[in-house]
């Protein structure tokens, strides 16, 4: 395993940013096939799949939407019944009841507002009750590549980090720390890399840097495990960070619960409200 000098890390940030775009098209050759995992076939399938994907993978996501599609077509034929009708189709992921709440909350704002075709602004797409400026940048960018921005997920954070793109751990400041040194034109594909890179290689542990393209302008090459997640050397500092990262899960997973249950309407927020008074036998979805 090659060990890098301090030095040559610190030379290494320094160019990162100017190289960014060379560096995107070292990694696009490695993953010539990026694209969103989430199988669809309009932006309303993938308005859908995209809400849907909160809390779970891709590929939970892509088992249950094609009978969902059937039943459900368009956003008419969803926002037409209730969530009760929806959940049996989403029953296998996390929070699949409120889930289908937002799916219905969102279709008939979808009917209501727009004609029931998924409308094409950021502006417009961020009034649609569970959809936040992330979800909107997927929808723009993978149906009509007209993004406003790069899409941050946790691989898109972890990389962007490790190569030295970025030094903010918030991903509104991670957006505009990519958007500032890669060309808009690759806003979206920048993204799909990122995350496929991560998906397959630059994994959050033991990343294969010895199968990274670009291990050798990384400034994390070979020591990669130590940037953009936490790591300890002890047992007492693992513990530290594993309570850490059960905190931060806690409130990501508060966060996003929060915006489905926003979507879902007030009986819901309500109910959410009451969560921790429940056992765990009655709180399980």
């Amino acid at each position: 395993m090659k060990s890098l000098s301090a030095k040559d890390r610190r030379e290494r940030l320094k160019r990162a940013p100017e190289i960014a775009p060379k560096t995107l098209a070292t990694l696009a050759k490695q993953h010539p096939t990026a694209h969103c995992e989430l199988d669809h076939r309009s932006a309303f399938e993938l308005i859908v799949a995209v809400v849907l994907s909160a809390q779970t993978t891709d590929v939970a996501v892509n088992k249950v939407t094609p009978k969902l599609y059937e039943r459900f077509p368009d956003a008419r034929a969803l926002a037409a019944v209730e969530p009760k009708e929806v959940e049996p189709y989403v029953a296998s992921l996390g929070f699949f009841r409120m889930k289908s709440k937002a799916l219905v909350g969102l279709a008939r704002a979808i009917v209501d507002k727009h004609g029931g075709e998924v409308p094409r602004s950021m502006d417009e797409l961020v009034e649609l009750p569970g959809v936040g400026r992330k979800t909107a940048n997927v929808v723009l960018g993978v149906m009509w590549n007209e993004p406003d921005g790069v899409v941050v997920d946790t691989h898109v954070m972890r990389i962007s980090q490790r190569l030295g793109w970025t030094k903010n751990t918030d991903a509104e400041k991670i957006e505009r720390d990519l958007c500032a040194i890669l060309p808009r034109e690759e806003w979206d594909h920048a993204s799909h890399v990122l995350i496929f890179h991560g998906r397959r290689v630059c994994f959050a542990r033991k990343p294969n840097c010895e199968g990274c393209s670009v291990s050798d302008v990384c400034p994390a090459a070979f020591d990669a495990e130590h940037v953009g997640r936490k790591a300890a050397a002890n047992g007492d500092g693992r513990r530290k960070a594993a309570a850490n990262g059960d905190g931060r899960r806690k409130a990501a997973n508060g966060a996003k619960a929060g915006a489905l249950r926003k979507a879902a309407g007030p009986r819901a927020a309500k109910a959410g409200s009451h969560a921790k008074k429940r056992s765990p036998r009655a709180t399980r979805g």
